[in-house]
């Protein structure tokens, strides 16, 4: 039994920094983009979440005047 092309698992695209971008198409690199973007804000996201916690915590800890 054949797979088609259809039925085969995508490859995921991945990004790595500082790569050679001379051999992808507009098209590609407007998916690289979306990519990034999106991990900017998954990461921004975390990043916000920890500065909620460490903010809390020191005011909780900070020293009544």
């Amino acid at each position: 039994m054949s797979i088609s092309d259809d039925e085969r698992p995508k490859k995921k695209t991945v990004h790595e920094i500082g790569s050679d971008l001379s051999m992808l198409s507009a098209d590609e690199l407007t998916a690289r983009i979306g990519l990034l973007e999106e991990e900017i804000a998954r990461l921004d996201a975390e990043r916000q979440r920890k500065q909620a916690g460490k903010l809390a915590a020191e005011s909780l800890f900070r020293p009544k005047v």
